[in-house]
């Protein structure tokens, strides 16, 4: 005695399986894009509820980018290039290892532990009004005279906000690509 199985949709099981590398990379993809452009808006909402004076160069100067790294990782990345970035993220001077940070494991800044000066025609606006830097003339050319400035972190805090959802915003995008299999 014989007994006959037929398999129906074998051809299409198959053609689903074969899919799945390139859906889950789709998916995963597409997460880390969603996430590094949420916390680029975080960053970005940070810097604009608590400047004080200033152009909006660094609040434009926020990148985001999603690549591949040498090791084959997917990595979302949000950075500035402008390098007051850093003076805000992390502080500088005494006033900038002595402010409140909450930083990654790992990073450790080091911080100038002398004052220096500024010269008044080197920035845009009133440092005194606005920061209360002290304005002194050494042989007839103004200069602030400053201490570093307090930390005033934005990147990381937001990396931090987003993390939570992180999850989720991946399970929805493997969801959303599996559906899509035909």
């Amino acid at each position: 005695m014989t007994l006959g199985v037929e398999i129906r949709g074998m051809d299409s099981l198959r053609r689903k399986v074969n899919a799945l590398p390139k859906v889950l990379n789709n998916a995963m993809e597409g997460a880390t894009e969603e996430i590094t452009e949420l916390v680029r808006a975080a960053a970005e909402l940070r810097i604009s509820s608590s400047m004080k004076a200033g152009s909006g160069e660094l609040l434009g100067s926020i990148k985001t980018e999603v690549v591949i790294d040498s090791g084959g990782k997917l990595v979302g990345r949000v950075w500035s290039d402008k390098e007051q970035a850093i003076y805000r993220e992390f502080g500088t001077g005494p006033n900038g290892e002595k402010s409140p940070k909450d930083l990654p494991d790992g990073i450790n800044p080091v911080y100038t532990q002398t004052h220096w000066f500024i010269p008044a025609e080197a920035v845009a606006v009133d440092l005194n009004a606005v920061y209360g830097m002290p304005k002194i003339t050494i042989q007839g050319k103004d200069f602030y005279i400053t201490s570093g400035q307090p930390a005033r972190p934005f990147l990381y805090p937001s990396l931090k906000e987003i993390m939570p959802q992180m999850g989720d915003i991946y399970k929805e995008h493997v969801q959303k690509e599996l559906r899509g299999l035909k």
